[in-house]
């Protein structure tokens, strides 16, 4: 490939990878994706409840579903607060479907808790960078307070997919 090709090519990537990031800090962006993950781990926590026969998957969705309900309200109300659109309820389900549909029913407790430590892993990442990049400083200091709890989520998610044989446990 020539060189000229080769710096087109690049500079392409960059411009999206660019815009992605200026895009994943906007405030709307921020409430939308953050309030579509909330409602995820609620979701993946009842179906759990309901699913699961083991009573460590258990107590782990119940802090799922306890956590982020609290962060999703109090996500909520910021945006209010600052008249960003916050998604409907049957917005945020459909969302938050896509984002547990690799929980499957051959072994429920692996999958679950493999998708717990890849949903929590993608988590941090977005509230990381909204304290990095964030443009609000009422977000960011909600992604601050917000991140240590996630990282607390992640941290026995991963314990979890340890002790239910799942691949996802490694760091």
């Amino acid at each position: 490939m020539n060189l000229k090709l080769k710096a087109g090519i690049c500079g392409v990537l960059f411009a999206f990878a660019s815009h992605a990031a200026l895009a994943a800090t906007s405030p709307a962006n921020f409430v939308d994706e953050a309030s579509a993950k909330g409602i995820a781990e609620v979701e993946a926590g009842k179906l759990a409840l309901e699913k699961s026969q083991s009573a460590d998957i258990k107590t782990f969705a119940q802090m799922m579903i306890d956590d982020h309900t609290k962060a999703n309200q109090k996500l909520k109300e910021i945006a209010q607060g600052k008249n960003l659109k916050v998604a409907t309820d049957a917005e945020l389900l459909d969302q938050a479907k896509k984002l547990i549909l690799d929980i499957r029913e051959d072994s429920f407790d692996r999958s679950y808790a493999n998708n717990q430590v890849k949903a929590h892993e993608e988590t941090v990442k977005l509230f990381q960078e909204e304290i990095n990049e964030g443009k609000d400083a009422e977000l960011k200091a909600f992604a601050g307070e917000t991140l240590p709890a996630l990282q607390k989520h992640l941290e026995e998610a991963r314990k979890l997919a340890a002790a239910h044989g799942g691949d996802a446990a490694k760091q």
